[in-house]
């Protein structure tokens, strides 16, 4: 598979960071697909979004002030509030009467739940951004909380950044047969290979394992510390978001992995777990060493497979083990396809069981 696949989808929702990241009166400066990007929290609490240069003099406004309502520049005081709209040019006199909407500042759509905030990144070649009825991925059972201790909040978050095209994340993520030679721990699993053989379903903008019982060595942490036998259904969807949710008796732990494209040659990704097990919070320093080892021990792989990518080689994907990296790019054709071609977006997998040894 030559790599003509290489495009950052648009029109869609991409997770840009935890809530807890930003406090009313602070903002941010993040660069999402290449644009530089300004999030603002207000004095009430909502979270903005606006193209972080001055149209003036190309100052990024990040590098003035914000009050809790309004940005203003560093270099002239212009000032722009939440939306991106001009709000005053100081140079000017009062005879000096313009048109201040010339000036405004390009916004996003973001939305804020159970803890993340997300970004809709449009097509910027687009005067009017693409209509989609996608929305932003919400975990059932923890909107709110609830009396049996599930928390609309995550209980950790890690972060960390990969030196590569997105796809490349997505894909490494999402691959069932790396496990045994990138992932080598005494405490997740044995050396021994054998047989997975799972149902997959087209679900809402990507696929589903169905539920399943994990084997022994790869629900041993579960068993120890959850009580009874682990199931896990794990599914993807467009354009970069993987959850795991895992129920142990009347427990469930739900891992979350939004892949956020920053440029070409840098991806962002982005672990957030919630749980109604009550204890979780005593082992935060243990998770995290968990989420940093394996995240990390990925992030190691795609390294060195930037060695060879330069060389733009075909990339020859097989079945069953690479079947979901092919849905991957099935799925990214047609949403972009859908979006161009203003229609409804047509799930190109096909349920079925793969096979593979791990």
């Amino acid at each position: 598979m030559k790599n003509n696949d290489n495009f950052v989808l648009r029109n869609t929702w991409y997770y840009a960071l935890p809530s807890n990241q930003i406090k009313p009166g602070m903002m941010i400066s993040r660069i999402f697909l290449g644009e530089p990007v300004l999030l603002v929290r207000d004095q009430n609490g909502k979270v903005s979004a606006m193209r972080d240069i001055c149209p003036h003099r190309a100052v990024p406004l990040s590098c003035g002030r914000f009050d809790g309502q309004e940005v203003e520049c560093c270099y002239h005081g212009w000032r722009f509030n939440s939306a991106g709209r001009c709000t005053a040019i100081p140079s000017l006199v009062e005879e000096q009467q313009m048109d201040l909407s010339r000036f405004d500042v390009q916004s996003y759509e973001v939305r804020e739940a159970q803890g993340n905030i997300w970004i809709y990144m449009a097509d910027p070649d687009k005067s009017q951004p693409a209509a989609s009825d996608m929305e932003i991925p919400v975990i059932p059972g923890f909107e709110e909380r609830s009396l049996r201790g599930a928390s609309p909040t995550p209980q950790f978050v890690e972060v960390m950044k990969f030196p590569c095209f997105v796809d490349h994340a997505v894909v490494g993520l999402m691959d069932p047969a790396h496990s045994p030679y990138v992932h080598r721990a005494w405490w997740w699993r044995s050396g021994q290979l054998h047989e997975e053989v799972k149902q997959f379903d087209a679900s809402p903008y990507g696929f589903t394992m169905r539920r399943h019982r994990l084997p022994a060595n790869g629900g041993r942490l579960y068993l120890l510390i959850g009580g009874g036998v682990p199931e896990t259904e794990i599914s993807f969807r467009l354009p970069s978001v993987r959850i795991e949710e895992t129920t142990i008796g009347n427990h469930r732990v739900v891992n979350l992995t939004a892949v956020t494209p920053i440029s070409d040659t840098e991806t962002e990704v982005t672990f957030v777990l919630y749980s109604t097990l009550p204890w979780v919070g005593f082992f935060k320093p243990l998770l995290h060493v968990l989420a940093q080892t394996f995240l990390g021990q990925d992030r190691t792989v795609v390294e060195k497979q930037q060695i060879g990518l330069k060389y733009n080689p075909v990339l020859r994907l097989i079945k069953d083990s690479d079947m979901q990296a092919q849905w991957y790019y099935q799925l990214k054709r047609e949403y972009a396809r859908s979006v161009a071609e203003g229609r409804e977006f047509v799930n190109p997998v096909k349920d079925q069981v793969l096979r593979w040894r791990a």
